[in-house]
């Protein structure tokens, strides 16, 4: 076989750019593991948002839980294509998140409390997602495509919780679907 065919001339631009690709796999691999994990906890979370306050929490807490299940789907296949593979275990992904897990509450139905968790894990999503940009801007555009298209939506998850919590305006419109993720939309490859 020629050395054209063996080689991924993909992978060979971003190293060529001066990317060490197996930083970006790990760093694109602890974003994964984070958003599987919040995908999880959000679940854990929404169920516990009972009442008239928790009900108007657990729709946008259903948005933030399916696009952030959206954005796991839209980074995996980038972490293949760079040669890099997903963790063999469950227990090794829970821990090599990017994030720390977004836990229940000790007063599950204290909603301001669950607010505050999403809002932690929010914050946390939009740092990796600017270190990814920052990393890969003007030498991985299909990395930085992925990834600046999820950190806004990460960007908009943080103001969406942050106006609940402290009830200032985050110009919040509502989905026309759950989870529809309008700016990764464009990289869903099933429907």
């Amino acid at each position: 076989m020629s050395e054209l065919y063996s080689k991924n001339v993909g992978v060979e631009f971003v190293e060529r750019a001066g990317i060490d690709v197996n930083q970006l796999i790990d760093k694109l691999k602890k974003a994964a593991a984070a958003e599987f994990t919040t995908y999880y906890y959000y679940t854990l979370l929404r169920m516990h948002c009972s009442g008239l306050e928790g009900e108007q929490v657990k729709e946008i807490a259903e948005d933030a839980r399916l696009e952030d299940r959206l954005h796991f789907e839209t980074i995996v296949p980038r972490i293949y294509e760079l040669g890099g593979e997903l963790y063999g275990d469950l227990r090794e992904l829970h821990d090599d998140a990017a994030c720390s897990a977004a836990y229940l509450p000790q007063n599950p139905s204290d909603v301001r409390a669950v607010l505050r968790v999403l809002l932690d894990a929010e914050r946390c999503a939009v740092a990796i997602y600017t270190d990814i940009c920052n990393l890969t801007f003007g030498k991985d555009h299909r990395t930085y495509a992925l990834s600046l298209a999820i950190l806004h939506e990460e960007i908009e998850h943080e103001a969406w919780f942050q106006e609940l919590l402290e009830g200032r305006a985050s110009g919040h419109f509502r989905r026309r679907r759950p989870g529809e993720g309008p700016y990764t939309q464009k990289f869903r490859h099933v429907e």
